[in-house]
C-alpha cells in the first residue's frame, strides 16, 4: 500500500501561528494572553501540592465571592426551557436581544441607540475580530495602545492591517500620549484603539480625557475603538464614561460584552455598537460591511441571546456594588503587598477592571534576566502564574490581577516575596 513517501505534498503550517526556530522569535498570534499562560501552566511544578495561584488572567468566576447572580441563570434556563431559542441566530443577532442590549447602553448616552446599531458576537474576541476585518484594506494602518490588548495586533497582522502603537502614561494615570497619536496617524490611517476601563493597566479615564480622545480622532478623520469589556467596573476616583457619549464628535466601535460584569466569560456573548448619531459609518458603507463579515462567522447560541433581555433588564444593583466591593479590597490589598516586593513596582493603584500592570527591575535579581524567565521560574517554584509584559507590549512588566478570593490573593503574593528573596541579589 502507498504510504505517501514519495509524494510531493502542497500543504504545510501556517507560520504566522507557529515559533519560527529559524528566528527564535514568535508571532503576534503565538504572543497572546492564552498562548503564554499556557506555556507557564505546562511549566508547573506537577509535585508541588500547594494549590496554583492564578494572577495571569481576568476570570473570577471559578471562586464563590464572585458568582453570577441568580438573576443571570434563571434567564438562561428560562431561555432553555421555552424552546424558543432552538434555532439558527439572525446573523445580526435576535431582535430582543439587540433591543435590550440598545437599551441598556442608552441609560448613559445623550443619544438614542436602535437595535439597528447593535451586532451581536461571540463575546468581544469576535468582535475585535469582525472590526480588523471590516477596517482592513491593502496599506492601512491601525493605531493600538501600548501596553494593549494582543488581540487586537493578532488579528491586524492576519488581515494584513499595519498596526502602529501609541503609549500610554504611566506617569498620567496610563492616559493616552495624543501628541503621538498624532504624530503616527496619516492619510491611511483608520482608526485607534482605547481600552477603557483598561486591561492591562487598570485605570478609568476621565469625561475630559475622552473628549480630548474624541476631537483628536475628528481632527485626524479616524474612528475611535472603544473596547469596554470592563465597562461599570470602575471602583476609584473616575467613575466609568462611555466613549459613545462622544459619538457626535467622531464615529464609535463600542465594543463589549456581558463577561466581566456578570462574570460569566464562558457563556460568549459579546457586541459591536455602532455610536455613530452623524450616521457616518452608514454613508461610509461600514454597516454593510459588518453584516458581511457576520455573514461568513458563527453566531452566539441562541439561547444565550435569548436571556439578554431577562439578564440586562432584572439583575439588581447590590449585585453589581458587591461585585465591586470585592474588587476595590482586592485591588487594594494587591496594591498594598506588592509594596513590599522590591522588584516590582506599581505605577498607579487601579481605579477599575481587574488588573494592575508592575515594572520589573530586573537588576535586583540574581539570575532572572527578563519578564518571561521571572514568569516562567515563578510558575515553576511557587505555582504562581502572573502574564510577562511581553505580552501586552511591555517587555520587563508582569500583569497582575486582582480579581481572585482575598486570601488566594494574599497567598500567590507571600509566594512572590519569598522568590524574590530567594532570586535577590546578595548585597
Amino acid at each position: 500500500m502507498e504510504n505517501g513517501a514519495s509524494t510531493k505534498w502542497r500543504f504545510e503550517e501556517n507560520k504566522d501561528y507557529n515559533y519560527n526556530s529559524n528566528t527564535n522569535t514568535k508571532t503576534a498570534a503565538t504572543l497572546t494572553v492564552r498562548a503564554l499562560l499556557n506555556t507557564l501552566l505546562d511549566n508547573l511544578n506537577q509535585n508541588d501540592t500547594r494549590p496554583v495561584i492564578p494572577l495571569g488572567h481576568g476570570d473570577p468566576s471559578a471562586f464563590p465571592c464572585f458568582r453570577t447572580t441568580s438573576v443571570a441563570v434563571d434567564a438562561i434556563v428560562d431561555a432553555v426551557r421555552s424552546a424558543y431559542y432552538n434555532s439558527y441566530s439572525p446573523t445580526v443577532g435576535i431582535l430582543p436581544a439587540r433591543r435590550a442590549i440598545a437599551d441598556y447602553l442608552n441609560r448613559h448616552l445623550p443619544y438614542k441607540l436602535s437595535p439597528d446599531d447593535v451586532y451581536l458576537t461571540l463575546g468581544c474576541t469576535q468582535a475585535i475580530e469582525v472590526t480588523v476585518s471590516v477596517l482592513a484594506r491593502p496599506g492601512a494602518n491601525i493605531l493600538l495602545p501600548r501596553p494593549g490588548y494582543p488581540y487586537y495586533e493578532a488579528h491586524a497582522k492576519h488581515s494584513h492591517l499595519e498596526v502602529r502603537h501609541f503609549d500610554l502614561l504611566p506617569e498620567k494615570g496610563w492616559e493616552v500620549d495624543l501628541d503621538a497619536v498624532e504624530a503616527l496617524a496619516d492619510e491611511n490611517t483608520l482608526a485607534l484603539v482605547i481600552i477603557n476601563p483598561g486591561n492591562p493597566c487598570g485605570n478609568v479615564y476621565s469625561y475630559q480625557h475622552l473628549q480630548k480622545i474624541a476631537e483628536t480622532a475628528r481632527k485626524l478623520g479616524i474612528m475611535v475603538i472603544a473596547d469596554e469589556v470592563y465597562a461599570h467596573l470602575s471602583f476609584g476616583n473616575n467613575p466609568f464614561v462611555p466613549m459613545g457619549v462622544f459619538g457626535s464628535i467622531a464615529p464609535v466601535f463600542t465594543l463589549g460584552s456581558i463577561s466581566k460584569r456578570w462574570i460569566v466569560p464562558g457563556w460568549r456573548l459579546g457586541w459591536i455598537v455602532t455610536s455613530d448619531p452623524n450616521g457616518i459609518f452608514q454613508k461610509l458603507g461600514i454597516v454593510d460591511s459588518i453584516k458581511d463579515s457576520l455573514n461568513i462567522s458563527s453566531d452566539p447560541a441562541t439561547f444565550i441571546q435569548g436571556a439578554v433581555p431577562q439578564i440586562l433588564e432584572n439583575t439588581k444593583e447590590d449585585f453589581f456594588s458587591k461585585t465591586l466591593d470585592i474588587l476595590r479590597e482586592t485591588a487594594d490589598i494587591c496594591y498594598d503587598r506588592i509594596k513590599e516586593i522590591p522588584c516590582i513596582t506599581c505605577p498607579n493603584k487601579p481605579d477599575g477592571s481587574m488588573f494592575l500592570m508592575v515594572k520589573l527591575n530586573t537588576s535586583l535579581l540574581e539570575d532572572i534576566s527578563d519578564d518571561m524567565e521571572f514568569a516562567l521560574k515563578l510558575s515553576k517554584e511557587e505555582s504562581v502564574i502572573v502574564l510577562p509584559g511581553i505580552a501586552v507590549g511591555m517587555k520587563n512588566w508582569l500583569r497582575v490581577t486582582f480579581a481572585i478570593e482575598p486570601t488566594a490573593l494574599e497567598d500567590g503574593l507571600g509566594r512572590i516575596k519569598a522568590f524574590y528573596n530567594r532570586h535577590a541579589k546578595k548585597q
